[in-house]
């Protein structure tokens, strides 16, 4: 039987068809699809309309297109015509991350050839992922291995929630997921914190992000403030993080004060509703319970905020 020929415009759709078995069935991707190694040869079939800057510039970017009601993103109507796609991945969840489902659906209606099944992705809750990669499996033909995929990330996320349940030690936690202006991380985000060990505060599970006044983080005060910016890797994280201490209200944070305060790869990471949420969940682990986990992460995935002095405490044993 033919393989089905599948473009995804989702970097964590890419990763859940590779995590598959199935990269060979891939025929083209997004702009922002690029792990794991090898689908960066793919065609690409999409383009960012915003232009780059700081933090502040990208919000105030995005909130003038969308008032006017005009896309973040293009969609290459060519390329899907050369590459006659049978499966086509997307999502319906933020179309400020990803070009959106009516994006694509008006971009395939100027296709020609045979009918594109559409799958849309829109997850909320780490639940809303496992149940994404078996849709997936369904449309690529490959239940069992959707099957395998979901139960043994599931199963990774308890083990970590088994070790953490009993503790009495939870630090409330804020996770950034803009710092300019403040955005507070939502969707699986705090139930992922919840399950590392901590005590999520501002975000909502299940939620969008919400905007953020420095007055609310104040209030809050957290032990740990972890950012999680979106789409932004280590690097460029710790570049816009300057927007948060040049804020006066900054050295009055107990985690600034504490040096509890993270730099993680959010786009790597985070960001990302696909198999690579238990490692963020081990990432905040670690950030969280250093005394207890150590799952290698510290580096590549985090690391504290340069110029703050990371509390130390006992390692693992």
């Amino acid at each position: 039987m033919k393989s089905a020929r599948v473009v995804s415009l989702l970097p964590s759709a890419t990763e859940i068809v590779c995590a598959l078995g199935r990269q060979h069935q891939l025929v083209g991707r997004s702009h922002e699809c690029d792990f794991p190694s090898g689908v960066s040869s793919l065609p690409v079939c999409t383009r960012a309309l915003l232009p780059d800057g700081s933090s502040q510039e990208i919000d105030a970017n995005v909130r003038d297109l969308v008032s006017r009601g005009l896309s973040l993103y293009d969609v290459d109507v060519d390329a899907l015509r050369r590459l006659q796609p049978d499966i086509v991945l997307t999502q319906d969840q933020c179309q400020v991350c990803a070009v959106p489902l009516s994006d694509v659906e008006e971009a395939l209606a100027e296709c020609t050839g045979s009918e594109v099944h559409i799958v849309s992705l829109a997850p909320a809750l780490l639940g809303d992922v496992w149940r994404d990669i078996l849709r997936v499996g369904a449309a690529l033909d490959a239940r069992r291995e959707a099957r395998q995929l979901s139960a043994g990330l599931a199963s990774r996320v308890s083990d970590v929630g088994e070790r953490t349940g009993a503790l009495s030690d939870r630090p409330s936690v804020v996770c950034l997921e803009w710092v300019d202006p403040l955005m507070a991380a939502g969707n699986w985000i705090p139930e992922l914190v919840t399950i590392a060990g901590g005590r999520p505060l501002l975000g909502d599970t299940g939620c969008h992000s919400p905007r953020i006044e420095w007055s609310d983080l104040l209030s809050a005060d957290p032990d740990v403030l972890v950012v999680t910016a979106c789409g932004f890797d280590l690097d460029r994280s710790a570049r816009e993080a300057e927007a948060l201490r040049e804020h006066p209200s900054w050295p009055r944070l107990r985690a600034v004060v504490a040096g509890r305060v993270f730099l993680t790869d959010g786009s790597a990471y985070f960001n990302r509703p696909g198999p690579r949420l238990v490692e963020s969940l081990e990432i905040l682990a670690e950030i969280l319970h250093r005394n207890r986990f150590d799952f290698g992460h510290r580096g590549p995935g985090f690391r504290a905020l340069s110029g703050v002095p990371e509390s130390r405490g006992p390692k693992p044993a």
